[in-house]
């Protein structure tokens, strides 16, 4: 079996405009897509949604990705996906990809709970034999009860919320590709997840994470990736982005987060933080 790799060199993804004739329309697709407005090798307007991404991602790398609303970071996960191709440049990934965007994805709003575990699972590349294995963790993990019977359509978002997690946190990806969208659950119930969500991580080979919680990218990656306007700004260890991108306090905190936990850490996690920092100071690429 491959060992689970993400390789990218110089990759581009740009959305092209093709009927961009005013400035107010080239705004509005701007806003949409994020990125920079430029011009392709046909000359065709374009908006830029990532530039020049080159990254090497091996077993065991745990990559937080920072950066402000459309700076790129979802339309990375995307292109680590394989649902966006590059436009310019390679990107070449090798293994069992979970890709976790839209929790809701892959559900049906008109059949019951049980029915969408099994549903949501095959869209994340289960079997259906391994999901029905699932279902009763799943069951218990969402504290649904009866209303796992009933259509998605009756459901609160939070209760679908619900569900979703629990199907999500139940697989073992090779390559886990996440942004953050667990926030219509209460703070109990949040907890919960993010314990099982922490499990999942620990279980998947590769882990690149879009959030903007920095706690809670502490306590799953060791290292980070600042994305603005589409390029890769800087990449380090986790303290030192947040600290470049954020500040001293943001800094300070994720380092009281890291200490914490440092403790639950094998050897190779914690010698692969501190390389990557070491790396980063250095201005060698992180691993």
């Amino acid at each position: 079996m491959a060992v689970p790799r993400i390789e990218t060199r110089d990759a581009w993804v740009e959305f092209p405009i093709f009927d961009a004739k005013t400035r107010s329309l080239k705004k509005a697709f701007l806003g949409k897509a994020g990125g920079a407005i430029g011009r392709n090798e046909s000359n065709v307007v374009v908006i830029e949604a990532l530039r020049d991404i080159t990254m090497s991602l091996e077993l065991g790398d745990r990559v937080g990705l920072v950066g402000h609303n459309g700076a790129g970071k979802s339309t990375l996960l995307r292109l680590l996906s394989g649902i966006y191709e590059p436009t310019r440049g390679s990107a070449t990934v090798t293994g069992r990809v979970a890709p976790v965007f839209d929790l809701g994805v892959g559900m049906d709003p008109e059949i019951s709970g049980f029915e969408n575990i099994i549903i949501r699972g095959l869209f994340l590349g289960q079997t259906r034999k391994q999901m029905m294995a699932k279902v009763d963790e799943i069951a218990e993990f969402t504290e649904l009860g009866e209303y796992l019977s009933m259509p998605l359509r009756t459901y609160s978002t939070g209760m679908r919320v619900r569900l979703a997690m629990g199907v999500v946190t139940s697989i073992d990806p090779e390559i886990l590709l996440l942004d953050e969208g667990i926030g219509a659950v209460d703070a109990e119930f949040l907890k919960k997840a993010q314990s099982r969500l922490q499990s999942l991580v620990e279980r998947s080979g590769i882990l690149v994470f879009a959030s903007h919680s920095n706690e809670f990218l502490a306590r799953l990656c060791k290292t980070a990736m600042w994305i603005d306007h589409g390029t890769i700004k800087m990449a380090g260890g986790i303290e030192e982005v947040v600290r470049a991108y954020e500040g001293e306090d943001a800094a300070r905190h994720v380092r009281e987060v890291l200490d914490e936990h440092r403790g639950d850490w094998p050897a190779d996690e914690r010698s692969r933080e501190e390389n990557s920092a070491a790396a980063n100071e250095s201005g060698e690429p992180a691993r």
